[in-house]
């Protein structure tokens, strides 16, 4: 009672204080006050004074915010220690994907010149410390066999060393202010079009007035490969489209290897074509070129010759149900017109650092890149997927070629030169995901890096041969290929990992302060623009950036040498995330027959579908998911912290300050720290043997992941660093889902029905702290107790 009255004392005092600051002087009379000059002047304190209980009471609070502050940085620290310390002891290193001749060798090297700079760094030490850095000596005043070899050094490094290090440095600096005009006039360029609002017009508008007839034959295209945790949405969204049942036809092209997976998309198909649905399934027996090879083989069906169009989704792709009725009619009186791209737009942009700052990059793409391109010389690259072609230009260019890793880029480019345009559409937006894992990601930039070197070196002469304007073969070699796929990769991995460091350790060669640090944070600020909620993370993803450039260059390197792995198809993994506002569809329960959510269980017609689900379900967990360490990074990492050690030495500010902390980017990345967390358990995937705790999480109101503890974790001492991530449609033994949830603060429910076994209840309490709600996974058949 005693703290509640010195509460309300303070407060008291505290308003009278904000009243009488804040009180207008109303006074109409002169005051004259005379008062004697050796005494100080009353009114200074007059409206200051405090109590000593009112001072106990202000230090009080500002120990009490030091304190949380310093609590807050021990447990980030003490938890950073421990899961790095966890991840040494037990993870494995690098991916398969890594395990390759070239990434081999890169790391070799990497690892050569970290015994260099070791040396080094120790030498600068013996000299630091006898005072050589401020008298350097010379053979001739040398004495001890120890100061002979440094002046020999010095002659060495200044003589041979430097030179050579200096010509590199200009190289890569002129080929960074190229790179980084070529992005101011990008920008210019998207500022132009904001200002004119420039932007594509369809000849025509389908407002469902028109004739069956009038709409022209669309087929659907959806690739996917073992990808159990999307190929219901992509599958849904594509049948929901607003068009004519019998002007469409929906191909799933499965390529998958694991049995359960393809009984499980059959049987998905199966259902739509019980309502009516235009849909085939189709599986390769022969699995060979990839996607590109699926997409050949479905288009030599005889049945696509009597469809003008085709329309492409990944399998983690989720279309609009209005996505035809906005792209199909550009094609209307463009005889000339190829493709149709539409923009990407991401659930998960907010589930880690890793998702925001993949966001930043692909809006920058999306938003400057493909749009300029688009409005000034149609032409881009195709990204893959969410898009539209003519099954013409498609023919008449050669089809689907299985010889890159980048079969979208390829053909984008054919098409390109036998005279095709191609129009982008940055206010048609379609729903995908972000690989939330470093592993993941790593391997799609991979092969987006490598597969572009392939097909540069493949199309090269034909580019030369083909019957277009030079300025075409100019922005197509020069532009397109050479600087911002191959150029960007080299000066940026060579200059901020190679040369700065070894600038510390030759400190003859100099890299002026504004190529470290003004101009690349210019050109961030630049890439940023496109995603401006993203600008408090403008530091990490110019760290990370530079991080990235040591697995693009090896990449890049690896497609233009025809090295092993740059022939290599990794699957990006997906999670199946779904947006809030897809959840609000499913709460809501929409009144159309055709996207009622309807319980696949229960249904008669479907009653042979309960036996699939089941397979999904017993799927037994051979392959364990770990977070791993990344060997090229971790060399990297130490490089850099040994460069900044060099740095401090000569006292060079800001040389160290970026040395210093890109070299703990490197660290964390290394030790795979960004992106999903996960931890190694086991778990039975009996939901009544192994019932699982589970905390989902809000972040500002959006739908977040499923942190799942499994039963053998629950005894022990649950804290942030000892979550198991599953994503909200993951694979199971979390196939949910009716989500019966309630957010006390906001009094908030959603009811999800999915039709399959789980049921996650509200569990209790909610953490005042945090926007933490604490559930309970559970049986369908009732609940276990916790």
């Amino acid at each position: 009672m005693s703290n509640q009255a010195q509460n309300h004392e303070f407060q008291e005092w505290w308003n009278k204080q904000r009243g009488f600051l804040d009180k207008p002087d109303t006074t109409a009379f002169l005051t004259v006050e005379i008062s004697n000059p050796t005494t100080s002047d009353p009114t200074v304190d007059k409206g200051h004074t405090r109590s000593a209980r009112q001072l106990s009471w202000l230090w009080l609070l500002k120990f009490q915010q030091l304190a949380t502050s310093l609590a807050w940085l021990t447990n980030g620290s003490v938890y950073l220690l421990r899961t790095a310390n966890r991840r040494i002891a037990t993870s494995r290193t690098d991916s398969p994907s890594d395990s390759s001749a070239s990434s081999r060798r890169l790391y070799r090297i990497i690892k050569l010149f970290l015994l260099l700079v070791i040396l080094l760094l120790c030498f600068e030490l013996v000299a630091y410390f006898k005072g050589w850095h401020f008298s350097p000596p010379s053979m001739e005043s040398a004495e001890a066999a120890v100061e002979r070899a440094y002046a020999k050094w010095l002659e060495i490094r200044a003589g041979y060393l430097a030179p050579p290090l200096q010509s590199l440095t200009n190289v890569c600096i002129v080929l960074f202010l190229i790179q980084s005009v070529d992005r101011v006039v990008l920008m210019l360029g998207c500022f132009w079009i904001k200002f004119r609002k420039l932007r594509p017009v369809a000849a025509v508008e389908y407002d469902g007035s028109e004739n069956v007839e009038d709409y022209p034959m669309v087929l659907v295209q959806i690739p996917m490969c073992n990808e159990r945790e999307v190929y219901q949405q992509s599958i849904s969204a594509c049948c929901v489209q607003d068009w004519p049942k019998e002007r469409m036809l929906i191909q799933v092209l499965d390529d998958s290897d694991e049995l359960d997976a393809q009984l499980l998309i059959k049987a998905e198909v199966q259902k739509w074509q019980q309502r009516g649905v235009h849909i085939l399934y189709r599986h390769r027996l022969i699995r060979t070129g990839y996607k590109a090879g699926n997409l050949k083989s479905a288009m030599n069906c005889d049945y696509v010759k009597d469809y003008e169009f085709v329309a492409i989704f990944d399998a983690d792709f989720q279309p609009g149900p209005d996505f035809l009725k906005k792209t199909i009619p550009y094609f209307k009186g463009k005889d000339d017109l190829a493709l149709v791209q539409t923009r990407w737009a991401f659930v998960n942009k907010d589930e880690n650092l890793l998702t925001r700052l993949q966001n930043i990059n692909l809006s920058f793409h999306f938003e400057v890149e493909q749009q300029v391109n688009g409005v000034f010389i149609n032409f881009f690259g195709f990204n893959g997927t969410a898009g539209v072609w003519r099954i013409k230009a498609l023919e008449e260019c050669g089809g689907w070629l299985e010889r890159t890793t980048v079969e979208d880029m390829d053909i984008a480019v054919r098409a390109h030169l036998c005279g095709w345009k191609f129009i982008y559409l940055n206010d048609v937006k379609c729903l995908c995901e972000l690989p939330e894992s470093y592993e993941a990601y790593k391997k799609q930039q991979h092969r987006w890096h490598s597969g572009p070197m392939q097909l540069f070196r493949l199309c090269f002469a034909d580019t030369l041969r083909a019957k277009v304007s030079f300025g075409k073969k100019a922005n197509l070699i020069f532009l397109f290929f050479l600087l911002r796929k191959l150029i960007l990769p080299f000066y940026s991995f060579t200059l901020f990992c190679i040369i700065l460091p070894l600038s510390m350790f030759l400190p003859e060669a100099e890299l002026p302060a504004w190529v470290v640090c003004y101009i690349p944070g210019l050109m961030s600020i630049l890439n940023i623009l496109p995603a401006p909620r993203s600008f408090p993370f403008i530091v990490p993803y110019l760290l990370f950036e530079n991080t990235m450039s040591v697995t693009k260059f090896n990449a890049m390197i690896s497609g233009l040498f025809r090295l092993g792995s740059s022939y290599e198809w990794v699957v990006t993994k997906k999670l199946g995330r779904s947006s809030e506002a897809d959840l609000v569809a499913f709460a809501e329960k929409e009144s159309d027959p055709l996207v009622e959510t309807t319980n696949l269980h229960r249904s008669s017609s479907e009653s042979g579908l309960d036996a699939l689900n089941k397979i999904e379900t017993t799927k037994k967990s051979g392959k364990k998911k770990r977070n791993r360490l990344y060997r090229k990074e971790l060399a990297l990492a130490l490089i850099l912290l040994t460069a900044s050690l060099r740095s401090l030495l000569s006292a060079q500010g800001i040389h160290f300050y970026f040395l210093l902390f890109q070299g703990i980017s490197f660290l964390v990345v290394g030790l795979d720290l960004i992106g999903e967390q996960l931890i190694e358990g086991t778990y039975s995937s009996d939901p009544g043997k192994d019932l699982c705790s589970v905390l989902f999480f809000f972040g500002k109101g959006r739908w977040g992941s499923l942190k799942i503890i499994p039963e053998w974790w629950r005894s022990r001492r649950i804290s942030a660093g000892h979550r198991f991530t599953a994503p909200l449609t993951a694979s199971p033994p979390w196939r949910p889902f009716l989500v019966e949830c309630r957010r006390k603060r906001l009094g908030m429910e959603r009811d999800l029905d999915r039709g399959f076994d789980f049921v996650l209840l509200f569990l209790s309490r909610v953490s005042r702290s945090s926007d933490l709600i604490f559930l309970r996974l559970t049986g369908a058949h009732g609940v276990g107790q916790i």
